[in-house]
């Protein structure tokens, strides 16, 4: 009978919010071609060059804003996801692997190899499928398993777009957040990647419409909503419309009480604790909004413990 194993798998964090660890990270994730999709004889100069000697002080500087007593809130919560699915699947090895921080996918599967665990289901922790995020991990897998004599039998959940226990929870919260804090709009917030990438087939764009459509088919609102992308980095021209200038403006239009979700994220991290909870509620307060609100990823939900077992087993 063969031994079953779930590997859940997010982007990482730094070891510490400092500058060194910060600036060893940023290396490896924006170093990655899935990432940033550029020849590398062009990308790498500019990164070494000049990114990883201006960004990291600043990022560094974020990351302490969001940093807890116990550690990087993204690191803490995946951690328990790991934990409260393994309190699910007492039967199973339940681990948790990061792409470029550890535990390391490569690590966490060695792991599961020295356990005995001969069948795998690899969980990316991104509901929307990009080349982006999901590719990355099918890759640290895939290259793990290069330098491997055997392998196990392997299994990938690709995304949980619209997955009926995902778009659940998501309209739980959404009920509850409108019933607390009655917005005069909600706005749903999705990581953006480059239209470019689009272009070449990444399907993120349509997924993450996927979810938007499942939800509104599922809540019914009387309350007006919008989807916008955040997070945009460099001069590429990127998904649009960008979540910072539509909060600028919607003040203008009389919009302002506002509630904000981001779908795209399971766990609480720099992209949703920093830039969502202090850049974008200022940008928004400062232009005239009144009240604004967000609702926090599923965390360490126990409710999302049940949506990854049933990811895991079906």
């Amino acid at each position: 009978m063969m031994k079953k194993g779930i590997l859940i798998a997010n982007i990482g964090t730094p070891e510490k919010p400092e500058k060194k660890e910060v600036k060893r990270y940023l290396a490896k994730f924006l170093g990655d071609h899935r990432v940033i999709d550029t020849p590398r004889w062009k990308w790498l100069p500019i990164l070494h060059g000049i990114i990883l000697n201006t960004r990291p002080k600043k990022s560094a500087a974020l990351y302490k804003e969001i940093w807890t007593a116990e550690g990087s809130p993204l690191e803490i919560y995946t951690k328990a996801q790991a934990e409260g699915l393994q309190g699910l699947l007492s039967d199973s090895v339940v681990r948790y692997g990061m792409a470029y921080s550890e535990p390391t996918i490569s690590q966490s599967l060695t792991e599961m190899a020295e356990m005995g665990v001969d069948d795998v289901t690899i969980i990316p922790l991104y509901p929307q499928y990009s080349t982006t995020t999901t590719a990355s991990i099918n890759d640290a897998v895939f290259k793990h398993y290069l330098q491997s004599e055997d392998m196990p039998h392997l299994h990938f959940v690709r995304e949980f777009t619209d997955h009926p226990g995902y778009i659940k929870l998501l309209a739980d919260q959404i009920r509850q957040g409108i019933s607390e804090h009655q917005p005069d709009e909600l706005i749903l917030s999705y990581h953006g990647i480059p239209v470019s990438y689009v272009e070449k087939g990444d399907p993120y764009q349509a997924q993450c419409q996927a979810t938007t459509d499942a939800l509104m088919a599922e809540l019914q609102l009387e309350t007006p909503w919008r989807m916008c992308y955040q997070s945009k980095f460099g001069p590429a021209e990127w998904l649009t419309p960008a979540l910072d200038k539509t909060l600028m403006a919607l003040p203008k239009e009389g919009v302002k009480k506002v509630l904000v979700i981001t779908p795209g994220f399971v766990s609480d991290c720099i992209e949703t604790i920093e830039e969502i909870e202090s850049e974008n509620k200022e940008y928004f307060m400062e232009n005239g909004g009144v009240e604004f609100n967000y609702i926090h990823p599923f965390n360490d939900s126990p409710e999302f413990f049940e949506l990854l077992k049933e990811l895991a087993t079906n």
